[in-house]
């Protein structure tokens, strides 16, 4: 068992983005994000899922050097959905 807001693992970011494969339903889970933020029930299950349960509270530390850190894993998701980076990880 995977520790609470710890990222899933590669396997299980295969599965959870399964359903995202397709351009046109990435961008649906996006704009959905995009609509209705993070306080929406569905896109917070989404987050949950993504974590194991626990949506990391912030600050979002990256690998990323252009962009080291995210205020919260709202922000870092949004980001992945801009550039389109869906299995990026923190």
């Amino acid at each position: 068992a995977q520790q609470p807001g710890t990222p899933l693992s590669d396997q299980e970011y295969h599965q959870f983005f399964k359903f995202l494969r397709n351009t046109i339903q990435a961008s649906t889970a996006c704009h959905l994000r995009e609509l209705y933020g993070c306080k929406n029930s569905l896109v917070q299950r989404l987050d949950e899922y993504e974590n194991h349960g626990v949506i990391p509270p912030g600050p979002i530390c990256s690998e990323l050097p252009e962009n080291p850190f995210f205020h919260n894993f709202c922000t870092f998701s949004l980001y992945r959905c801009i550039m389109k980076k869906y299995f990026l990880k923190v």
